[in-house]
């Protein structure tokens, strides 16, 4: 049986001494990267899966723990070289997987969709988050449930908004019973108390301005359940929660609001205000009849009080995915229709 000597010391590249004080390796990401390039390029001749199996990497995984320590055990060597399978331009190691704990990156490799590894990747390093904190959004499909992923990618106009929002939304922590009836106002309450939860699931840029916010008209009173202000798409972002099923009274409400507060509190330079409610269910039909067909600074998306399995969660996008693709095909037919008109 081959040994690991060619590993080690192969005239061919670095060996195992000269990785491990590579001055390139400021993280032990970068040093695992390498180390699974030499296992693929070297101990396997290229290929994805060595002649010998199993075994070779075991032995490997014995010499290299004898010689260098801790850290070399079969399962940290096919975690090296499915790194480096999944990642194979050094660029993008060097530039973004360096940037992530090796804890970061062992679960981001595992996403098969190069897109949502690449969304990962950046929202992780940016937004800071904890290994916790990842793992949490990639059992919820964050990426997946993000509106501009399920848009029609024929669209180019696309609002800029539409990387922010979600729907569902998945509110697991608030750790509401599943079963049980909510008031509005609980629902409020459990939000404000798990405020730096609720903040991460809606994503990049926002910070809370108000609960219950009163805005007033020269007769009458209206109060707004969440007020929110996004940076990044420098709005304001308000929330009307329901706990029943959507209604057009709901969204018509919304639509006032919407404009209310355009008009009463909206800044000089801020961009239009957007409105989301968060209900406990939706219809296609509700949809489509409602201004939320064709304003864009509506939405309404559903929330799960519980995390879903993959195949229901992956089911519930599929399902918000056709109905996206429904409502454009069905602008596109009347904007046809009104062109040959002309």
């Amino acid at each position: 049986m081959e040994t690991s000597a060619g590993f080690r010391t192969g005239s061919g590249g670095l060996g195992l001494y000269k990785i491990a004080f590579c001055p390139l390796c400021g993280s032990y990401s970068l040093l695992y990267w390498l180390i699974g390039k030499r296992i693929v390029e070297e101990e396997q001749q290229g290929e994805s899966r060595a002649k010998y199996g199993r075994r070779l990497l075991e032995n490997l995984a014995r010499e290299l723990s004898t010689e260098f320590g801790k850290g070399f055990s079969y399962a940290n060597l096919r975690n090296f070289r499915q790194f480096y399978l999944t990642y194979p331009d050094q660029e993008i190691c060097y530039t973004v997987c360096s940037k992530l704990s090796w804890s970061h990156n062992r679960l981001i490799m595992r996403v098969n969709d190069a897109k949502a590894r690449r969304y990962y990747l950046t929202e992780g390093t940016e937004q800071q988050w904890s290994v916790r904190q990842l793992e949490r959004n990639i059992k919820s499909h964050s990426f997946q449930r993000l509106l501009s992923t399920q848009a029609d990618k024929t669209e180019n106009n696309n609002p800029q908004h539409l990387d922010f929002i979600k729907d569902p939304y998945v509110l697991e922590f608030l750790q509401l019973p599943e079963s049980v009836q909510l008031k509005e106002s609980r629902l409020e309450q459990s939000i404000i108390d798990e405020l730096q939860k609720f903040l991460l699931e809606m994503g990049r840029g926002f910070s809370f301005v108000a609960r219950q916010m009163r805005i007033s008209t020269e007769t009458s009173h209206f109060y707004i359940d969440l007020v929110f202000y996004n940076y990044l798409l420098k709005c304001f972002v308000i929330i009307d929660l329901k706990t029943g099923k959507l209604s057009h009274q709901d969204i018509g409400q919304m639509d006032m609001y919407v404009r209310m507060f355009d008009d009463l509190k909206r800044g000089e330079d801020d961009n239009p205000t957007i409105g989301i409610i968060l209900c406990d269910s939706k219809d296609k039909t509700i949809v489509k009849y409602s201004v939320l067909k064709e304003n864009q600074q509506l939405f309404a998306s559903k929330y799960k009080r519980i995390l879903p399995t993959e195949e229901e969660l992956i089911a519930e996008i599929e399902r918000e995915k056709r109905l996206i693709e429904w409502g454009t095909n069905e602008r596109q037919a009347q904007n046809s229709h009104i062109q040959n008109i002309a």
